[in-house]
């Protein structure tokens, strides 16, 4: 139970002035120098020995002392003279236990009726347990809550302040232990609803009563929530309290103390889980009120707010209302020089900036971290140069809303109020803006989408725009502020890629009505003009790293592809000056941003014609100047000077710290690399000859890399640049195969690391380009000499000692996976000694004790073992076999998952070394192992559905593999029921889709083995039945159309049993077909026309291989309302009218490649025929229903092909 008060503010006096520190006695310590670097109250040492002291004597007093009041009083005060901050005295060690202790004991000695030494407890407390971080056991809260409680009850009104200070310290983060005494605190008459009542005269009594509800509310990690019931009635006070008016005999300062502990609460309230609004306008108030609250005081705004925002596409513009007299804070004198509305961009005016008087405002903002001197960039400022402003003119919104009071118009204590207040002000922006940030994380995004557009505007069209987030992000004076309005931003952009996928400018808008596709299209290009002028005016370096991370959240999400191009260009392009930039944060968020650039849509047309782009070499181009010149160059293009915060011109870099020429010396000057390209390779490898004070300037002769942040994000776009525009880096392979084994040459493990990923992402662009999938002509691949070298390359190099660091099982782990991604052409042509080190580390490693390395290990030899130059060597196949065995009774779920992959994968490659070289691989494979690798599979049904799918895939391979003397022997006997089993069982489950079809298409892969005995065995009329059962009633098309190909599958009539079985596999055909289009899923709807195509094969193929004794159920069938529709979609079939995709299945299942009209129309005449020939010998044989039956089959498919052939 955490106890420091951590949302508590200084005291303040009853009076409603800052409470005065507590005042010490003659015996108490006084402040002794600490030496030349300043004062401290005492040693550590000391504070430890005066706790101990003081505990000692306070523990031996009884109550029944007579001078217990003057000796407590004086205790107290010795212990309240100490400084127990752990933030400044990190190794003071006063255990938690002695200051448990110590309260509890000084509790029971101080009656209630004695004031002062109650409030000197009370002080005590809050001291004590604030500055030490005490988590006090759950006798010490019941015992200080039940007194503190009672002080409410019984003492005076004047002491409540202290007492609700201490007990909002005790409170901090254990309001979930408190129930009992939370029933008399929060009920209708407590007094906490009393003093924190709207109705409250008191301010200060308002403030810390919120605040100990505040503190309720908190909820630490780990700890439990706070019943829902409490937690109402606060977020009722927070809100009620935020949404009534200020008294008007309250001063506005303390009133922003009232507001700012309301709005911590509710900022409680909401972060401590999904908050679950109300019913009706719950939601939409809060929004509005805290939208009020993000422009507290704010100069120039001047608006009926709405008290109800309300969902809706449009955005929803607040009303204006008539002219308000001057606030109090606000200067006094008539502005000389007014913007006026309606006006055209170029007329507006702007602030001047002077290196004159200014220059001790602007440094004196910047100090206190509250507000800076910053350009105000409107709306419309866009390509106009504006005039000057006087500096007495009237705050305004627009074009600009700064207040300059650094004229003489206050005096020094006017002046500081009225800083003070606005930082106060300040304040309850920030709090409301990150009261807003838990709203957004708190509720579900599609509820949020709906208020959207009351924070992101679209673009103004005519008149004043809206305000909005974008507004405080361009103009609000305290960088914090916009720093937290841009996180808000951040929070509401993240994760909004399914909601903007509707955006779509690329058409002409309809004049009747504006969709929703483009306002959202026309509210992204919104945001990016306003972020744009935004990280152009910014200065201070926080708020500049949240804009460049705001701008990469919506680069993430933002469909550029159903955008007019031209977004991403000048964003590119303005942030190329910010990679130089002195602050490491900056230069991250940068690189961040850059790998949202080339990740979104990749490849995107715009982003690939930016990549190619020659770099201009030096200059402002290359990236080689900061943003300050980029800052100081805009401000000069306005007309005005530069500002005398901006650093002065940085000294010029060597061109390689800047440009990597070594990348282009060794493509060539026409095939230069890309920019961004050598930006990151000369991160990652060049030295930093600048330095700022926090990246170690002052380290002494020798220049040093970039900070390992940097160098990792590089890393990262690196690999973001391979993965979606590998054409233009494949020039670079084995230049940035050296960069890699750089980084895994170096000690840094994060540097190791991503070099690891980047050369993993390297492999895989290599074999994706020589994929059968990929139409990249040959020509334009990497050459083949070319990826065997590289891979030599990277062989001999640090990753085998990567492989084999032991320390780092993420590096290994890392590693196994790039060993993974060798393209198979390129491994056969390796060495034998490196295709034999490979195969030999990946064996060894899968019996690694961190389950990740034994995971990349076991995924890998599932990949080695699809390599056609591996898979014919029987002593791999069986170590692999073996090795994965092993791996699928491991304790890992993750190692077992993978584990069956790749068993999944080795029966996968038994099925194909069976058909390209014969019996040979089953003869050479010992039974024993075969029958190991069923046993597992099988076992492997009963485990998650990871594992699961791809163990019913294994087995549809290994009953597909076994030979007919390994079925008929006795010890396969056993096992081959259970695999059955276990496939129906998996086939009839209420499991994923994806374990059912694998199901369905592992018995269909079984079917295929002509040594099953499925006419005989007990276990067939359960496998038929189990596919008959989906192919009829799964919800999932694609399931249904897996069992209906597994149906279609055996070759002979023998196979699907006798005349009753048959005819239930066609029934259940027929009635899959007359059902395929009825479902309430639109998504299984689009699958319809390939259920039918499949179908329709199964059915045809069952006519083929039937014989007389089927004639009489197939005749019913056939001559029925049934037989319509079948003759229907055959119709449809033979014609080739519907299919394709996967409703080729049933044919690719029964040998070749899916038929065309001609074919399907061939094969409906072989099968008729047959039927004829049939027909003629049962002549002899006499049966009057076979005889009727078949005739009606054969004129089913006479007037069937008929019909096929005149039309």
């Amino acid at each position: 139970m955490a106890t420091h008060a951590g949302l508590s503010a200084p005291a303040l006096g009853r009076g409603g002035v800052p409470a005065a520190p507590p005042v010490a006695s003659a015996q108490a310590n006084l402040f002794s120098p600490r030496g030349a670097d300043g004062w401290q109250h005492g040693s550590q040492s000391d504070a430890e020995k005066q706790f101990s002291r003081c505990a000692a004597k306070l523990r031996a007093l009884r109550a029944d002392s007579r001078q217990l009041r003057e000796e407590l009083n004086q205790l107290f005060d010795q212990l309240l003279s100490e400084n127990y901050n752990k933030t400044f005295y990190p190794n003071i060690d006063i255990r938690p236990k002695d200051v448990c202790t110590l309260l509890k004991h000084a509790s029971g000695l101080v009656p209630l009726s004695q004031e002062h030494l109650v409030i000197k407890l009370c002080q005590l407390m809050h001291h004590l347990l604030n500055q030490l971080k005490v988590i006090m056991d759950e006798q010490t809260l019941d015992v200080l809550v039940n007194y503190t409680a009672s002080a409410l009850k019984l003492c005076s009104t004047w002491t409540h302040s202290d007492v609700l200070l201490a007990l909002s310290t005790i409170v901090y983060g254990n309001g979930s232990q408190c129930h009992q005494h939370l029933s008399d605190l929060l009920v209708e008459d407590g007094m906490l609803l009393q003093y924190s009542a709207p109705s409250q005269p008191n301010m200060e009594l308002r403030r810390v009563a919120l605040i100990c509800m505040a503190n309720i509310c908190l909820r630490i990690p780990g700890q439990p929530l706070l019943d829902d019931k409490y937690k109402s009635v606060c977020f009722g006070v927070f809100l009620k309290t935020l949404q009534s008016p200020r008294p008007l005999d309250t001063d506005e300062l303390f009133y922003c103390l009232v507001i700012q502990a309301a709005l911590k609460g509710l900022q409680c309230c909401l972060s401590s889980g999904k908050w679950k609004f109300g019913g009706g306008e719950e939601l939409g108030s809060v929004l509005a009120t805290l939208k009020r609250l993000m422009f507290q005081a704010v100069p120039g705004v001047n608006v009926e707010w709405p008290s109800v925002l309300y969902p809706a596409p449009l955005p929803q513009y607040e009303g204006h209302s008539a002219p308000k007299p001057a606030e109090p804070q606000k200067p006094s004198g008539p502005p000389k020089d007014v913007a006026v509305p309606g006006k055209t961009s170029g007329n507006k005016k702007k602030k001047s900036r002077g290196k004159g008087k200014k220059t001790g405002t602007e440094q004196s903002r910047g100090d206190d971290g509250e507000e800076d001197d910053r350009v105000a960039v409107s709306a419309s400022q866009k390509g106009g140069g504006g005039e000057f402003m006087s500096k007495t003119a009237a705050p305004s919104l627009y074009p600009s809303w700064k207040v300059n009071s650094s004229d003489s118009e206050f005096s020094d204590a006017e002046g500081n109020a009225q800083s003070k207040l606005r930082i106060y002000h300040g304040r309850v922006r920030q709090g409301a803006l990150h009261c807003l940030q838990a709203v957004v994380k708190g509720v579900e995004k599609r509820t949020l989408y709906g208020y959207w557009s009351s924070f992101i505007p679209e673009a103004p069209i005519g008149g004043r725009p809206s305000l909005t987030l974008l507004t405080i992000i361009c103009k609000d004076p305290s960088p914090k502020v916009r720093e937290c309005a841009l996180q808000v931003l951040s929070a509401m952009l993240d994760g909004s890629r399914q909601f903007l996928a509707v955006a779509e400018d690329t058409a002409s808008p309809r004049t009747s009505y504006t969709p929703l596709s483009f306002s959202l299209a026309t509210a992204v290009r919104e945001l990016h003009r306003a972020l744009s002028l935004a990280l152009l005016a910014e200065t201070a370096p926080q708020t500049l790293t949240q804009i460049i991370k705001c701008l990469a959240f919506l680069v993430a999400n933002a469909p550029y592809h159903r955008l007019r191009p031209g977004l991403l260009s000048p964003l590119w392009k303005q942030i190329r000056s910010y990679v130089r930039y002195r602050d490491a944060n900056v230069r991250v968020s940068v690189l961040t941003l850059y790998g949202a650039l080339v990740t979104t849509q990749a490849p995107l047309p715009e982003v690939q014609l930016l990549l190619q782009q020659p770099d201009s070499g030096g200059g402002s181009s290359s990236g080689s100047y900061t943003p300050q010149d980029s800052a100081l160059s805009w401000r000069q293009r306005c007309g005005e000077s530069s500002p005398s915060h901006t650093p002065g011109t940085p000294s010029k870099r060597s061109s390689h710290t800047h440009s990597p020429n070594a990348l282009r010396t060794l493509t060539g000057e026409d095939s230069a690399p890309p920019w961004l390209l050598q930006l990151c390779v000369s991160l990652v490898t060049q030295p930093r000859e600048e330095q700022s004070d926090s990246e170690g300037g002052g380290m002494g002769a020798g220049a040093v890399l970039e900070p390992s942040p940097v160098r990792v994000e590089a890393l990262q776009v690196l690999s973001h640049l391979v993965r979606g525009y590998f054409s233009l880096t494949q020039a670079c392979l084995c230049e940035i195969g050296q960069v890699c084994a750089r980084c895994l040459g170096e000690t840094d493990p994060n540097i190791q690391l991503h070099g690891a990923k980047l050369l993993e992402e390297l492999g895989t662009g290599i074999i994706q380009q020589y994929s059968q999938d990929n139409k990249v002509p040959e020509s334009s691949r990497v050459p083949m000499s070319q990826v065997v070298q590289f891979w030599s390359d990277v062989l001999s190099g640090p990753l085998n000692r990567a492989l084999q660091n032991e320390q780092h099982p993420t590096l290994q782990t890392s590693a196994c996976e790039t060993l993974s991604c060798i393209l198979p052409q390129a491994f056969a042509q390796l060495p034998d000694k490196m295709q034999l080190m490979c195969i030999t580390v990946l064996l060894g490693l899968t019996y690694s004790e961190k389950h990740l390395v034994k995971t990349a290990a076991v995924r890998a030899l599932g990949v080695y073992i699809l390599f056609p130059c591996l898979r014919k060597d029987v002593m791999f196949v069986a170590d692999t076999a073996n090795t994965v065995l092993t791996a699928l009774s491991d304790r890992s779920p993750i190692v077992r998952a993978k584990a069956a992959w790749s068993l999944g994968n080795l029966t996968d490659t038994l099925i194909v070394i069976m058909g390209s070289v014969g019996v040979d691989i089953q003869e050479e494979l010992s039974d024993m192992l075969l029958l190991k690798m069923l046993q597992a599979a099988t076992r492997g049904t009963t485990d998650n559905d990871r594992v699961k799918a791809n163990a019913v895939r294994a087995l549809g391979n290994l009953l597909h593999f076994l030979r007919q003397s390994q079925l008929t022997k006795s010890t396969f006997q056993p096992p081959l029921q259970d695999a059955v089993h276990a496939l129906v069982q998996t086939v009839q489950s209420e499991g994923t889709m994806k374990v059912r079809w694998n199901a369905c298409y592992a018995l269909g892969n079984a079917f295929k083995n002509p040594a099953l005995p499925l006419d005989s065995a007990v276990w067939s009329c359960d496998a038929f039945s189990a596919l008959c059962h989906v192919v009829t009633s799964c919800k999932n098309f694609k399931v249904r159309i897996k069992s209906a190909a597994a149906l279609a599958v055996p070759t002979r009539r023998g196979c699907y049993g006798d005349t009753e079985r048959f005819g239930c596999v066609w029934h259940s055909l027929a009635t899959a077909l007359e059902n395929s289009e009825d479902t309430n899923d639109f998504l299984e709807y689009r699958y319809s026309a390939s259920l039918r195509h499949t179908l329709s094969h199964a059915l045809l193929h069952l006519l083929s291989i039937s014989q007389s004794e089927d004639m009489p159920a197939l005749g019913a069938s056939l001559e029925s309302e049934e037989g319509k529709a079948i003759k229907e979609h055959l119709l449809r079939y033979l014609r080739a009218e519907e299919g394709g995709g996967e409703g080729a299945e049933g044919e690719k299942d029964t040998g070749g490649n899916s038929f065309n009209t001609e074919q399907r129309i061939g094969r409906l005449q072989l099968t008729l025929t047959r039927l004829r020939e049939l027909k003629a010998e049962g002549e002899g044989g006499g049966g009057g229903e076979e005889e009727s039956g078949k005739e009606v089959v054969l004129r089913f498919l006479e007037d069937l092909l008929k019909t096929c052939e005149e039309q």
